[in-house]
């Protein structure tokens, strides 16, 4: 049995988003927790989640936040767990503030960082890390590269096909 994921996120504004990182986790069987927390409202509760974490049998902890976005570093700053990073799109600078608090890191506390409201690619990555130690996890990632790929061969014979008789 895989590890478990921890998706907290530093405001219930940011559950929209959050939703489908839940969604891949559950499509690939993999059990989590989501939970709102915050690093500057509260720090205490951040620290004692993720000093427990190991022993509550989390592998990987998923860390999605907007504007200072500090979140995922302190996270990182008390475990040894790997970190995922999600910046989360704000009205004011459209996330690119959260973008780079979450990815410029010091040496020694690293985040992987994904893409601004990336919380779908998060939680695939999560499973990757869990599929290291998991060769049913690894199939079922193996299995969705493939069907992938089926899919954009789809599409492309269709436009092939499109392009082929608008032309003639």
């Amino acid at each position: 049995m895989s590890k478990k994921v921890a998706v907290i996120m530093g405001s219930d504004s940011d559950f929209p988003v959050v939703k489908s990182a839940l969604t891949e986790l559950k499509k690939y069987g993999v059990e989590f927790e989501c939970r709102i927390m915050s690093a500057h409202r509260t720090p205490d509760d951040v620290c004692e989640f993720v000093e427990k974490a190991v022993e509550n049998d989390f592998g990987v902890i998923i860390c999605c936040a907007g504007m200072s976005a500090h979140l995922a570093g302190v996270v990182a700053g008390h475990t040894t767990l790997p970190v995922i990073g999600v910046p989360m799109k704000s009205s004011v600078l459209d996330g690119i503030d959260a973008l780079l608090s979450t990815v410029m890191m010091p040496p020694g506390v690293p985040v992987a960082t994904v893409g601004v409201n990336g919380a779908k690619n998060a939680a695939i990555l999560a499973v990757q890390m869990l599929a290291i130690s998991d060769d049913e996890l690894a199939k079922k990632l193996a299995d969705e590269k493939i069907k992938m790929a089926e899919g954009v061969r789809k599409k492309d014979s269709a436009i092939q096909e499109e392009i082929k008789n608008a032309l003639l």
